[in-house]
């Protein structure tokens, strides 16, 4: 028996309907992220505007997030909320007497705040490398973004096949170096192309890249 028209329609959307699967608790967390309650995340920045620049946290606000980014929940793996400044990337103008070469503004900060913040919590446990990063929120003053710290002498990270190769020497201060997600993509490393200035150095490129 052939359907036409809306007939058709309705039975189709019927059986769609019906077969339709479960999600997991990731995709729930994901969707309430898209659109969190306002008072939920007024009272979340209070909170975190009176604390420390750097807190580590028990546990990360962003599970589905945490999880994609390799984030575990076993000894060696710890989570940061760092707190960085907006503003100030640039350098103010010259106000007293005219010269030219001071009358241009310069841009002083060529990185990205979510690579700021994982230099800072690599520099404040010297001991840990950085993972992965993601925001969690930002006012008009401040952003807010939780870093994942792996201890690379841990056994169970020594022993894990998915994070052992944090430990290899090669990838010793990550974030400093500019070799995590983050940083790649503030050095506009995503892409490669022959007309790409960023590539194989800016040096190279009489720094026109960056």
């Amino acid at each position: 028996m052939i359907l036409e028209g809306k007939r058709y329609k309705k039975v189709f959307k019927a059986i769609f309907v019906k077969n339709e699967m479960a999600h997991g608790a990731y995709h729930y967390i994901r969707e309430a992220w898209k659109n969190p309650k306002k008072e939920d995340v007024h009272t979340r920045l209070i909170e975190w505007r009176a604390s420390n620049s750097i807190v580590k946290v028990e546990k990360p606000l962003r599970l589905d997030k945490a999880r994609m980014l390799g984030y575990k929940a076993k000894k060696g793996i710890i989570v940061l909320r760092v707190r960085v400044l907006r503003g100030g990337r640039k350098r103010p103008r010259h106000e007293h007497g005219r010269k030219s070469r001071k009358q241009h503004v310069r841009k002083i900060l060529k990185m990205s705040y979510k690579w700021v913040s994982e230099i800072r919590a690599e520099r404040a446990y010297p001991n840990l490398e950085v993972l992965n990063s993601y925001q969690i929120g930002k006012d008009g003053k401040y952003y807010f973004f939780e870093i994942i710290m792996v201890d690379p002498n841990k056994p169970e990270i020594m022993n894990d096949p998915t994070l052992n190769w944090i430990c290899n020497p090669e990838n010793k201060n990550r974030a400093q170096r500019g070799l995590t997600s983050a940083a790649r993509k503030s050095r506009g490393l995503r892409s490669k192309s022959r007309t790409l200035k960023v590539r194989p150095s800016l040096r190279s490129w009489s720094r026109k890249g960056k």
